[in-house]
């Protein structure tokens, strides 16, 4: 049932569009105007997709945005959806699944994140190397050999190839870049002080809402993978201060620029 759903969107998608793309990109938080650097072809609504869910979170603006970045052709999700709006994880990561079928070879996500590494700093850009999963996984039920082997592995989730470009690209351009463990829960309330402690203290650097289930599907399907955390704010024992979506909002506005100028030059080096 599944699968034919997949099927039927990307059909939808091939019959209205005439890009191809290669590339996938998935806008977080705050950083809707990724899809400023695409020379856009063509804007499909998600209302307008079938089978596609519509994001409910302010600063997702529920667009699949087709077009090209440089010479490569691109589709990008401008508006993700999460566990915690009341969508099973199927359709969290449907977009995903339809990616694959109309050609997706590569993903690059982006998210906010609230830092529980006390090193690090609001605004600060973090390449997320591993992740904890802390969300239902969206690869449970029967699986369809279609989609994907019943028992994928996540060793290798994170491209090292495409971190080793985006580290390249950092340092050509002078930005600061931080590289750690990304973790994943249900939301959508923000951590207790002590969630942000127990957090950091299993490995993780930064903690969101969203990604590792659309990482999982994506290593099911094999495509490769490339993500990266703004951090929006960074939990100190010493300084207990509520968090607020606008907060998030704001942080990407100051560091956009960085994350934008990443996957641009990211993406002419694929």
């Amino acid at each position: 049932m599944m699968y034919e759903k997949i099927k039927a969107t990307a059909e939808y998608i091939k019959s209205n569009v005439y890009t191809k793309p290669i590339i996938g990109i998935v806008c977080g938080s705050g950083l809707a105007n990724i899809v400023n650097i695409i020379n856009v072809e063509k804007v499909l609504d998600y209302s307008d997709i079938p089978n596609f869910p519509i994001s409910t979170v302010e600063g997702h603006k529920s667009k699949l945005i087709f077009g090209t970045i440089g010479n490569k052709q691109v589709v990008a999700m401008q508006g993700r959806f999460h566990f915690y709006e009341g969508y099973p994880m199927q359709q969290v990561t449907f977009p995903i699944r339809v990616m694959k079928e109309i050609g997706v070879e590569k993903l690059i996500l982006t998210n906010s994140a609230g830092g529980v590494n006390p090193f690090f700093n609001v605004g600060d850009i973090m390449i997320i190397e591993d992740h904890i999963n802390l969300l239902p996984n969206p690869l449970i039920g029967t699986n369809d050999e279609n989609l994907g082997i019943r028992f994928p592995a996540m060793n290798k989730a994170y491209s090292s190839l495409l971190i080793e470009k985006a580290e390249q690209i950092a340092r050509e351009y002078n930005i600061k870049l931080r590289k750690g463990v990304y973790l994943g829960n249900t939301g959508p309330t923000f951590e207790t002080p002590a969630e942000y402690k127990f957090y950091h203290s299993i490995g993780a650097d930064t903690v969101g809402m969203s990604t590792t289930p659309e990482v999982i599907v994506a290593i099911h399907s094999k495509i490769e993978v490339f993500a990266m955390s703004l951090v929006s704010n960074v939990f100190r024992e010493d300084v207990i201060e509520d968090t607020t979506h606008d907060e998030v909002l704001q942080a990407g506005k100051k560091a956009e620029e960085k994350i934008i100028l990443i996957v641009e030059k990211l993406i002419e080096r694929i």
